[in-house]
Formats: structure tokens, sequence, C-alpha cells
């Protein structure tokens, strides 16, 4: 999890800058990282978009309380706002704190 890390404060930092689109792939990058790190631990190698998805979904069914589903549209929402710049500053800034909530309760599982 040493590149999730570098991409989480590389986004926190470029959010406080208020660089909006890159923070959004950052975020999204640090995300990606983080769940297939708990894919490696299972012996799962996840190498496109939908594996991580079908993965993301897997893991919500293992622990629906953990709502890792709802945070990873987040993720995904910020993936599209670095190609899209469709989000506002504050909808960035909440999706940036869904991710962080994501990555927090993904490490558990590594």
């Amino acid at each position: 999890m040493k590149l999730n890390g570098k991409l989480l404060r590389d986004a926190k930092r470029l959010l406080n800058e208020k660089d909006y689109v890159q923070a959004s792939e950052k975020y999204w990058g640090a995300a990606a990282q983080a769940i297939k790190a708990v894919a490696a631990k299972r012996r799962l190698k996840i190498m496109r978009h939908r594996s991580i998805s079908e993965f993301v979904y897997k893991l919500h069914e293992e622990f629906p309380e953990k709502k890792f589903w709802e945070l990873y549209r987040a993720a995904s929402e910020l993936h599209t706002n670095f190609y899209e710049e469709h989000l506002p500053p504050n909808g960035v800034v909440e999706n940036a704190k869904a991710v962080e909530e994501l990555i927090d309760k993904l490490r558990v599982l590594t």
C-alpha cells in the first residue's frame, strides 16, 4: 500500500490547492490501489476497471455493513470527474471524504 499512501498524500495536497480535477484522479488512484491490495491478499490479480468493480461488489456482499459499494461509487465518480470535470468543488470534497473512508475500511482487510 506504499503507492496508495503517496497517491493519497498527493490527492490531499491537490485538494488543498483547489486543483479539483487532478485531486479527483489521485483519489481514484489511491482507491484503486487499496482495492488491488485487498485482492492481492486474496491471491487475485485485478487488471481492468470492470474487475475492480466486480471485486468491490463481492466485498460489498461479504461485508454489507461496511458500505464498500457506496463508497467505491464516490471513487468512481471522481475518476469520471478527471475526464469530464462535471463535479462542483464541494462534490469533489464530499467524494474525497468517502474515498478516505473506503481506504480506511480496506486497510483492515490487508
